[in-house]
């Protein structure tokens, strides 16, 4: 077994930079890595946007609403199509209506208590 040791050439090492200064790359490299992240708060904007004074039980019952009144517009576009669309129509509807089903439970379980 071999002990690795120092058998590589002399390389000259070039002391020409004295600083980053001037180096562009350079400068955006030292300050990713050592300047301190600087906290913002990032805010998304949004096509559409809840008012955030609308209560929880508020926000359900329009949810809710929602939801049922996709599920009769998937439902009414499954009776006017056929084949293989008829059923994603449906699967639509099927899918909603568990979500619905949820929003339910979750206002039923706020008004209980």
């Amino acid at each position: 077994m071999t002990i690795p040791c120092n058998d590589l050439p002399e390389m000259p090492i070039d002391t020409t930079l004295k600083s980053p200064e001037g180096f562009a790359a350079a400068q955006r490299a030292l300050d990713y890595y050592l300047k301190p992240a600087v906290s913002e708060e990032v805010v998304e904007t949004r096509f559409f946007d809840v008012n955030r004074n609308v209560s929880r039980e508020e926000a359900l019952i329009h949810a809710s609403d929602l939801l049922r009144c996709a599920a009769a517009t998937a439902y009414e576009s499954g009776n006017n199509i056929q084949g293989p669309n008829r059923h994603l129509a449906f699967s639509t509807v099927h899918m909603i209506d568990m979500a619905r089903a949820l929003v339910d439970r979750s206002l039923e379980s706020a008004q209980n208590g």
